[in-house]
């Protein structure tokens, strides 16, 4: 598989959260023949408009001597709901090596859409058209998409053959493998194409990687078919057989040592009498791998508490100043009161009390004035949590006029103070606390850290966007950080924690 590695994105636009990853699956049908000995040798590039430019994302691999080609390669794009993504597929006969693009390649055709086109109808066909507009002969596109947020892991899978027919009348069969998935109209999707392994009849395949909703949409007995041929450079490959299985049933074989099917092509069985197989096809390895997603936890009950640490270091400037960042305007909020109602707004729906802790740092406060990094802003050292977002926003208002502002700024303290309320909620041990945006994440002693689990934003290049824009940026990294600190601690969400034994995650503060 392969993907949109990078999104481009214009200066002063705020990138918006992914909403979702889909995979795209290409076909065509009566594609132009340009090759006057043999047919054509189809591939398709994908293109992606950004500011205006078509971009090369990716191609699929070339299919040798065919006019309706079934591309094994699939496209991995990031979906965002809210723009309007562009795409354009076209079609070349290729003539490079490798199906590597070269200046010899004729144009069969090219077809351009929406990402969102795609999505709405899940499979869409569409006439291919050459330069001007005119349509190539009655060539189609077919492209079918998959919503793959969801999936729930990925496999490795490797198989090996024995004892394969031979097909060729001076040399040994040059066998690959096909897997397909069969859909519930009973169609046959193909998920995966192997190598050709050249002369030989007991090949060993390259090992593959496949998502679970690639392989069987997630549904693990869905049934699955396995055709074994013998590769053809003129695209007139050879049948030698096929079994039919289901993820399920593969995994029960692996485990007892028994994962092995009879490669059977039914015309020679109702043809010969004592016929048996055409080989046998064996899956060598097979290796599961779990993956939850941020609402795997979130719908399994995981919760997020939410802590406000406000900066009252006289850094910020006389409150009394327009132009202090703690400044009370009457008619429209500061830039922490922005700040705050922008991120808190979105956190607060994963909290099931709402009840935000409140803290404050580098002020002098009552009744003594001596500096503290460390207060509640309600003033109640027993219960720093506030009501809602509304009530933090109360306590700020209040608090502002009864503190002097002060210094130095020392947010270590707080940070220290969230630390362990995290440790004492899931036995977390020690965090990282630096954002590792620009690289990884070192501690002032040089050791890497585990984890990057800070996202800072500079309030200041998003003040004149939306609040939203603001809140995507500051929580952009809260689902992977939440996954990854899950996944290391290997906590299943809590659904599947009470069927396998395990103690489900309660809430990540």
């Amino acid at each position: 598989m392969s993907g949109v590695s990078e999104r481009v994105v214009a200066p002063g636009v705020v990138p918006a959260p992914c909403a979702s990853k889909v995979e795209l699956r290409l076909s065509c049908r009566h594609l132009l023949d340009r090759d006057p000995l043999t047919k054509s040798d189809p591939s398709v590039v994908l293109l992606q408009q950004a500011q205006g430019q078509w971009l090369q994302v990716d191609r699929t691999e070339v299919v040798k001597s065919s006019l309706h080609p079934v591309f094994s390669k699939v496209f991995t794009v990031d979906y965002y709901f809210e723009e309007v993504q562009k795409l354009r597929f076209e079609v070349y006969d290729t003539h490079g090596p490798s199906g590597l693009s070269c200046q010899d390649d004729d144009f069969l055709g090219g077809m351009e859409c929406t990402l969102g086109q795609i999505v709405a109808q899940k499979k869409m066909t569409r006439p291919l058209l050459l330069r001007f507009g005119r349509n190539a002969g009655k060539s189609t596109i077919t492209v079918t998409a998959e919503d793959i947020s969801g999936n729930n892991g990925y496999v490795e899978l490797s198989f090996q053959a024995r004892k394969l027919d031979d097909k060729d009348l001076f040399s040994k069969s040059d066998p690959f493998l096909e897997l397909y998935r069969v859909n519930d109209d009973r169609s046959e999707q193909l998920v995966y194409r192997t190598e050709v392994v050249k002369n030989n009849l007991n090949p060993v395949w390259e090992p593959f990687k496949l998502s679970l909703n690639s392989l069987c949409s997630c549904e693990e007995t869905r049934p699955l078919k396995c055709l074994v041929w013998d590769y053809d450079s003129r695209g007139k490959h050879d049948f030698i057989g096929e079994f039919t299985t289901t993820f399920t049933e593969m995994q029960k074989a692996f485990e007892e040592e028994q994962a092995q099917w009879d490669c059977v092509n039914a015309k020679y069985k109702q043809k010969k009498r004592n016929y048996k197989n055409s080989g046998v096809v064996v899956l060598a390895d097979l290796k599961l791998h779990r993956v939850h997603s941020f609402l795997d936890y979130i719908m399994g009950g995981c919760q997020i508490h939410c802590t406000v640490a406000i900066d009252f270091t006289a850094s910020n400037g006389d409150p009394r100043n327009s132009c202090s960042l703690h400044h009370i305007n009457p008619y429209q909020p500061n830039e922490y009161l922005r700040a705050l109602v922008a991120v808190g707004e979105v956190c607060q729906d994963y909290d099931s009390d709402k009840r935000f802790s409140a803290l404050g740092f580098g002020a002098r406060i009552p009744p003594k004035y001596e500096v503290s990094h460390d207060f509640a802003i309600n003033f109640n050292p027993e219960d720093d949590e506030c009501e809602g977002i509304q009530g933090v926003v109360e306590a700020y208002q209040n608090c502002l006029p009864k503190v002097q502002l002060y210094g130095p700024t020392n947010v270590a303290p707080i940070i220290s103070k969230v630390a362990r309320m995290a440790a004492a909620e899931e036995r977390t041990g020690e965090a990282s606390i630096l954002d590792g945006d620009d690289g990884v994440l070192r501690s002032p002693r040089g050791e890497p850290a585990l984890r990057d689990i800070v996202q800072f934003v500079p309030f200041r290049e998003l003040k004149n966007a939306s609040p939203a824009a603001l809140a995507k940026c500051v929580l952009a990294e809260v689902p992977k950080q939440v996954v990854e600190y899950y996944s290391h601690k290997e906590l299943p969400p809590r659904s599947l924690g009470a069927q396998t034994g395990g103690a489900g995650p309660s809430s990540a503060p």
